[in-house]
């Protein structure tokens, strides 16, 4: 879905230079390419956005954004480049640098640097989605490949349940608990600036094929997420 021509949309790509576990992540070459440049081109391609930018504090950063067509009209504050910095900090920066120059967005959308499985589909059937339901935001979502409510814990040694009450309950029959993909979220500016939370009280969920999602924060996950990349992509899912 494009937008309506009456709604502005934002979209805002957070890299910033520092990574502990996997130096340089934000830049690395994934399946021929800086894993960036997957984010810019799925914005691209979706239409969407009005204006599509990259946060970050890091000109090698920057230089390939602007390579990949996105815009890096300023550099990250010092007091939002560093570990301790949440992603709504990041985001009301942008949008008050961008309101203090006179540009306003309806939406702003917050896709990770590091998600080659996002694509422009995905993107607009989510706008879609937070357009057409009652929330002020929609992220994408996947489910716990095992039910977290028949999960262990050790103690003293021994191992028991978490939650004994589910000891009988079928697997089926639990309800199904989700976690953040890591890959994208839309939320209202509107609603971001009143909560200044991304994860605001109204937030819709869209949910995605747990093959379509990889946690990326060692070595071992990036390989992996390479090789379901190359699986996606032959099977024409990507």
């Amino acid at each position: 879905m494009v937008p309506d021509g009456k709604s502005s949309v934002l979209g805002i790509i957070p890299a910033r230079g520092g990574s502990k576990r996997i130096p340089r992540k934000n830049v690395k070459p994934f399946c021929g390419k800086p894993i960036l440049a997957y984010s810019i081109e799925a914005a691209k391609d979706s239409l969407l956005f009005d204006e599509i930018m990259v946060s970050t504090d890091d000109e090698e950063i920057a230089g390939i954004a602007r390579q990949y067509g996105a815009s890096v009209p300023f550099l990250r504050s010092e007091a939002t480049a560093n570990d301790y910095a949440v992603i709504a900090d990041v985001l009301m920066e942008v949008i008050c640098c961008y309101q203090q120059n006179g540009q306003k967005f309806d939406y702003v959308c917050c896709i990770y640097p590091t998600a080659p499985f996002v694509t422009a589909g995905k993107l607009r059937s989510a706008f879609q989605m937070l357009q057409e339901g009652v929330g002020d935001g929609i992220i994408s979502i996947t489910a716990f490949s095992y039910p977290p409510l028949r999960g262990l814990a050790v103690k003293n040694d021994f191992v028991q349940m978490k939650w004994p009450e589910y000891r009988r309950a079928r697997s089926q029959d639990l309800e199904p608990i989700y976690h953040d993909c890591g890959q994208f979220l839309f939320i209202r500016t509107s609603a971001l600036i009143r909560e200044k939370k991304v994860f605001c009280e109204k937030m819709l969920g869209m949910v995605l094929p747990e093959l379509e999602v990889q946690d990326i924060d060692t070595e071992m996950d990036w390989e992996l997420a390479e090789l379901k990349y190359s699986l996606l992509k032959r099977w024409g899912r990507l």
